[in-house]
């Protein structure tokens, strides 16, 4: 169900430019590395010079195929490139080769789980969003303000440079959705290696379109929301867009259809133009540059060489592990962290423990330190190690903490060392915890009296009782089970 802001349902489709990940640029030779200096990587073709002729990219149309089979889509056998006229002064042909009438990736759906929580406790809900289209496309230039004096500077590195625009249909509710969306969008073209996914230098940008309107009414006047190149801003910027546009029709306002920036100084959207429909760009197909023919075959070839997809490898997960859905989404963010969580399942037997752990201390120390997995102190093994003495009962939960943070900090050598150093192995002597637990009912005998009289928090603070005298050595489950056998 949609979440309502003042009566009002918010209506929010993506576009994403996603560069692909080509060492060189969609219809010429010329470099893609980013921070080379300014108009150092633009050759005649980039610059539209008189004469020259577009001729396509082999690797651009294969990445695009890859991301129709991760997603599910088709994979158009014709496709037509076209020019999109419009002017800016960093677009030196005065058009832009993109595709309209015919993309090569067509339909497809992102999945994902939205307001989960990593104890996979039934609270997450599994969201769809459908996906019209993705089309390749040539990017512009950028032009430069902030090292002139009253003027612009104009650089052309990044004219041609191969991207594939992926367009949702208008399926989220929310901000929280929108931002979910693009991450799990983010994680499918990273993990098939078709972009490097770096925000920060433009590989992958969205646009956010954004409409409000009463439920069971007709879509509203959306506004764009141009090159969102973090999640945060993301969220913010539909945040603030959205009431926005509630307070404007509230004042009774109309919207008008347009482009707007995010400033995420003053954490407002601020109109940049007034936003122009297909009619306004006059596409035409490129004479230059005959239809894009894909053969099933070359589909197939590409399908072939790719590697497992994160649905898939989640899929594996639930069904090889027993994994919740909500666990197995998880640990496939990225290959790393589904390649650390099957080593250490291996190893240690104990699937749904490594999933907790990864998913819980692990991730914890990793978002505390800003560190990937790969850089964790603790590897899987050494994980696994902790985990299976958690499984036999050598170490309590707690206990196993107290080994984990001294692994993570470098202390002593292996789990059983460092649980030896420290005392931690658990008490399992019947014996002796029968008389701890002797001695603890015999000094409490109004817990015992309210726990007989139906109070259940007694009992638990009887639990607490004995797991202080054990010094935390106890085994808890066997603490509960002696303590309840000799209430009784």
């Amino acid at each position: 169900m949609s979440k309502l802001i003042q009566g009002y349902e918010v209506v929010i489709g993506f576009e994403t430019h996603t560069q692909l990940s080509t060492q060189s640029k969609i219809f010429s030779r010329a470099p893609t590395a980013f921070g080379a200096a300014p108009n150092t990587q633009a050759c005649p073709v980039d610059l539209a010079l008189p004469g020259t002729l577009p001729v396509m990219n082999q690797g651009a149309v294969e990445r695009a195929i890859e991301f129709a089979l991760a997603v599910g889509a088709h994979v158009a056998p014709r496709s037509i490139f076209a020019r999109k006229n419009y002017f800016y002064p960093d677009l030196p042909k005065g058009y832009q080769i993109s595709q309209y009438e015919i993309p090569v990736v067509q339909g497809g759906v992102v999945e994902f789980f939205l307001g989960a929580t990593s104890t996979g406790s039934g609270q997450s809900e599994k969201r769809t969003v459908r996906l019209v289209r993705a089309h390749l496309e040539e990017d512009a230039g950028k032009s430069l303000h902030e090292d002139f004096i009253g003027q612009s500077g104009i650089d052309l590195n990044r004219a041609g440079t191969p991207l594939l625009e992926i367009v949702t249909e208008p399926d989220m509710r929310s901000s929280d959705e929108a931002v979910a969306y693009a991450k799990e969008l983010h994680k499918i073209v990273t993990w098939i290696g078709i972009c490097d996914g770096n925000m920060q230098e433009g590989s992958f940008r969205c646009d956010a379109n954004v409409s409000v309107r009463k439920p069971g009414d007709p879509l509203g006047i959306r506004r764009e929301i141009k090159n969102l190149n973090s999640f945060k801003f993301m969220q913010q910027a539909i945040d603030f867009e959205v009431r926005w546009q509630i307070d404007q029709i509230e004042d009774g306002r109309a919207i008008q259809q347009a482009t707007v920036l995010f400033d995420p100084d003053t954490g407002e959207t601020r109109a940049m133009r007034t936003k122009e429909d297909a009619a306004d760009y006059r596409y035409f197909p490129d004479p230059d540059l005959p239809p894009l023919v894909i053969a099933p075959e070359w589909v197939a070839r590409v399908k072939a060489g790719m590697a497992e997809l994160p649905r898939a490898m989640a899929a594996r997960f639930v069904a090889d592990y027993g994994l919740p859905d909500y666990d197995a989404t998880t640990l496939t963010q990225s290959k790393a962290m589904a390649a650390y969580f099957e080593q250490a399942a291996k190893a240690s037997g104990q699937a749904k423990l490594a999933s907790n752990w990864i998913m819980g201390e692990l991730s914890r120390r990793l978002n505390a330190g800003e560190i990937g997995i790969e850089q964790a102190p603790v590897g899987p093994q050494r994980l696994a190690s902790l985990i299976a003495r958690i499984a036999d009962g050598t170490i309590s939960n707690n206990a196993a903490r107290q080994v984990f943070d001294a692994l993570w900090s470098g202390e002593g050598g292996d789990v059983d060392a460092v649980i030896e150093a420290k005392g931690l192995t658990q008490m399992n002597d019947s014996g002796a915890l029968e008389q701890i637990i002797d001695d603890i009912i015999a000094a409490n005998p109004d817990n015992v009296a309210q726990f007989k009289a139906g109070k259940d928090k007694a009992f638990n603070a009887l639990v607490g009782q004995a797991m202080k005298a054990s010094k935390g050595k106890a085994n808890p489950a066997q603490v509960n089970e002696l303590l309840r056998k000799k209430l009784q």
